[in-house]
């Protein structure tokens, strides 16, 4: 555990002094699967995206990413902004998580923002939209709820 540990701990510390988000999407096993990546935007923002891929396709005939690629994609966002942005070194767990599917998501890459709309001590809500080819047309919307891991005293 002191390992894993100390190695999440330099991730996040990549990702708060230089952006660098690779190490962080490596300790979390499906975002590496899906092939996220992250970056911090011209205004200071994260936004994540998800490469197409083949693999992602759900519908051929569409050709659409397949919804649960899009919801794991939109989870693992959510996941990593909360961890990014917060003081403490732990990994938060989901609680809940809700999407509505608005668009279709189409065989290109996808974008993801979010937002912690709400952090106590215990819990954090993080509302995220995801969008492909105009961010003010969201293919999709979500809302997570984390339970925050507590430092040891």
């Amino acid at each position: 555990m002191g390992q894993e540990q100390n190695t999440l701990q330099h991730a996040l510390q990549r990702v708060r002094e230089a952006g660098d988000f690779r190490h962080i999407i490596d300790a979390v096993p499906y975002a590496r699967l899906l092939g996220m990546q992250g970056r911090i935007d011209g205004e200071g923002r994260i936004l994540f995206s998800l490469p197409f891929v083949e693999r992602n396709i759900g519908n051929i005939m569409i050709p659409a990413l397949h919804g649960g690629v899009i919801g794991g994609f939109m989870e693992s966002a959510a996941l990593l902004h909360l961890m990014a942005v917060r003081e403490s070194e732990g990994l938060p767990k989901t609680i809940d998580f809700s999407i509505d599917y608005l668009r279709t998501g189409h065989a290109r890459d996808t974008w993801a923002g979010c937002e912690v709309v709400r952090q106590g001590k215990r819990v954090a809500q993080v509302s995220v939209s995801a969008w492909q080819d105009d961010q003010q047309q969201p293919i999709a919307t979500a809302r997570a709820h984390f339970l925050l891991a507590q430092d040891p005293a």
